[in-house]
């Protein structure tokens, strides 16, 4: 079978950096981030169907952000950013997963804390 193993797909192979930053030789403040061993679950995250409540289109100096996953049995995706000239791609990339990362901190907590409270409610046994 033709298959890549299963573990290529969330295992960076040594050498290879995790994010990898070009910028657009052909419009101004125009960059692509290729995300090695990330699939369509960080690239909806950042880039959502819904503009207000995208990472990305919640900057005022992001005009255009987006991402495509080349290939199928390619474990990347690429994520492409356009921004005004009060900013940079990689500062608006940058911000778009701090943000997240807080986002995601608040949610596990919440969650931690009513799990926590509901392990209270529960009779023992």
């Amino acid at each position: 079978m033709n298959a890549p193993q299963r573990y290529e797909r969330f295992v960076l192979p040594e050498g290879t950096k995790k994010v990898s930053y070009e910028r657009d030789t052909k419009i101004i403040n125009a960059s692509s981030f290729t995300v090695e061993r990330e699939d369509h679950t960080v690239g909806n995250v950042l880039r959502m169907y819904n503009p207000s409540n995208s990472q990305l289109h919640r900057d005022p100096n992001v005009l255009f952000a987006g991402y495509k996953l080349p290939h199928p049995l390619q474990y990347k995706i690429i994520v492409r950013i356009h921004t005004t000239s009060q900013s940079s791609p990689m500062q608006a990339y940058n911000q778009a997963i701090n943000d997240l990362a807080k986002e995601l901190n608040h949610l596990k907590s919440a969650f931690e804390q009513l799990l926590g409270d509901r392990a209270y409610d529960c009779p023992s046994s």
